[in-house]
């Protein structure tokens, strides 16, 4: 698989890639491995959802799937979207949505260098903005977005179907 970028990660050696389908298991299984996906993403015997989701980002070249890996394993992931708009002077951003980092990597600078990267890549594909939401019940990820100057400027709502 071509790497993407390679991320300075004290003690590891961590690539960013698109993500692969055979990564959709070690996705699934991270989306699972938190209070809120432990509900909504937890392993069901019906992966066809999942694989029609991932079938759909890969052939769209406006979202990207994104992984680090560490020895071959993956060990964090995100969706990475570009959104054209025509408010802020018809700027571009940037949303990123199910942003996990494996259990056993947690707290090792993973999350921070990948964030850090995919800043980088937005501003590079010509955003002026890179935007993401987080459950209210997420205290620690909001001091570690707020950490990388992200700040809670807008009240989100959402509408379930």
């Amino acid at each position: 698989m071509k790497h993407l970028a390679r991320l300075e990660v004290p003690g590891l050696e961590v690539a960013v890639r698109d993500a692969a389908r055979a990564d959709l298991p070690a996705l699934l299984s991270m989306l699972a491995d938190d209070q809120l996906g432990a509900t909504r993403d937890a392993p069901r015997d019906d992966s066809g959802p999942y694989l029609a989701a991932f079938e759909a980002i890969e052939r769209d070249p406006a979202h990207r799937l994104l992984v680090c890996e560490h020895a071959g394993q993956v060990i964090a992931m995100l969706q990475l979207s570009l959104i054209p708009g025509l408010s802020r002077r018809g700027a571009w951003r940037a949303q990123i949505e199910a942003v996990r980092t494996h259990a056993d990597y947690r707290g090792r600078g993973v999350g921070r260098k990948f964030l850090q990267w995919c800043i980088g890549y937005a501003r590079s594909q010509g955003c002026s903005l890179v935007q993401l939401t987080t459950d209210k019940s997420r205290a620690d990820a909001h001091r570690f977005y707020a950490e990388l100057g992200f700040t809670a400027s807008h009240e989100g709502m959402k509408l379930q179907l």
